[in-house]
């Protein structure tokens, strides 16, 4: 993928920590995010993927710097990260099972005053994701794993976001599922210039998709680049992409 041209920097992170009670899972973390392009974090299990966008929503108790916008996140609460335009797909997608597929897409919209706006975009929905149009008044809790991650991902489109955090979108999907729904996450960054940061344990995967990316180690950032560049590292191919 041509790596754009340079844009301002939507996120910068500093020097981050985070902990869960006495135990920390961060260790002084800093990386940057240019908007309108999608930035992968890779690494094994336990490196602090999920615990990086946690701490970006300010949902583990976080120290150091999460520049936003212009803004200081540190420090607020989750539901004012989500006003200034952070939506977060979580890993295991995080619907409401027992509420319809237009409530939960209805939900991602509630700090939105746009009435009308908001039933455009839930009309762009259904064409985006015919899937969900066909299953509008169905039970969201008994979609398939790959119709709920959809839902997912177009909830937290509702919200019109800046920054769209995925934690982990392809997992337990089968291959035909995530071609289509990481097509969908490309249009939406090249259509729409929604800013991404994405978490994915497929490493060939996300910098297929992603602009940039960091591997992270225990909590730090051990080696940043390009998509080309750490496709090209021989430690990324060695440890991360199998060849």
């Amino acid at each position: 993928m041509p790596v754009p041209l340079l844009m301002p920097k939507l996120l910068e992170v500093d020097g981050l920590t985070a902990a869960y009670g006495a135990t920390e899972v961060l260790h002084g973390m800093s990386f940057a995010l240019e908007a309108g392009q999608i930035t992968a974090i890779l690494g094994a299990n336990g490196a602090g993927k999920t615990t990086t966008l946690r701490a970006i929503c300010q949902m583990v108790r976080t120290g150091g710097s999460i520049t936003f916008d212009g803004r200081q996140l540190v420090g607020s609460a989750t539901e004012s990260v989500v006003r200034l335009g952070v939506a977060h797909v979580p890993d295991g997608r995080g619907t409401f099972t027992a509420l319809s597929v237009e409530e939960n897409l209805r939900l991602g919209a509630y700090v939105r005053r746009d009435k009308a706006r908001v039933a455009e975009d839930l009309a762009r929905t259904y064409e985006r994701f015919p899937r969900l149009a066909e299953r509008r008044h169905q039970q969201a809790g008994t979609l398939s794993g790959g119709e709920q991650q959809m839902l997912a991902i177009s909830r937290a489109l509702m919200l019109r976001p800046k920054l769209l955090l995925l934690d982990e979108p392809s997992f337990g999907l089968a291959p035909l599922i995530v071609a289509e729904i990481f097509r969908i996450l490309r249009d939406i960054n090249t259509r729409d210039g929604v800013s991404m940061l994405l978490v994915e344990q497929n490493a060939k995967l996300a910098l297929e998709l992603a602009h940039r990316a960091y591997l992270l180690e225990t909590g730090r950032v051990a080696l940043a680049g390009s998509s080309e560049q750490m496709m090209a590292d021989e430690s990324v191919r060695r440890s991360y992409l199998g060849v």
